[in-house]
């Protein structure tokens, strides 16, 4: 398992809304989470938790969580799983965050 915290200057709900979008998704999550056919994230909308589970193999999931921060923004944690397990793992959640932040800003972007 790896882990990846990220913050972000959006609002918790903006963060979490564009993570769960459909159409974003594929711009940010592992490939192995995105594949044709997958079923939708398990969504835990009031906690701004989702979940998604690859089906098939090789086995993935993905945990995410999105909290306040005093100051404004949100912090992000990811917790990706891979069996059999891959290497690249922690490196794969840093850059999932780092897409996904892009992801937000472009969808706070005017326009």
């Amino acid at each position: 398992m790896a882990r990846a915290e990220r913050g972000i200057s959006a609002p918790p709900e903006v963060v979490f809304n564009t993570a769960t979008d459909p159409d974003r998704v594929s711009a940010w999550l592992p490939a192995p989470l995105r594949r044709t056919g997958m079923p939708g994230p398990e969504l835990a909308a009031a906690e701004l938790r989702a979940r998604w589970r690859s089906a098939g193999s090789p086995d993935w999931s993905a945990r995410l969580q999105v909290s306040p921060v005093d100051a404004g923004g949100a912090t992000v944690r990811l917790e990706l799983e891979a069996d059999p397990a891959e290497r690249r793992l922690p490196e794969i959640a840093d850059e999932s965050l780092a897409s996904l932040a892009r992801e937000v800003d472009d969808n706070l972007a005017p326009g």
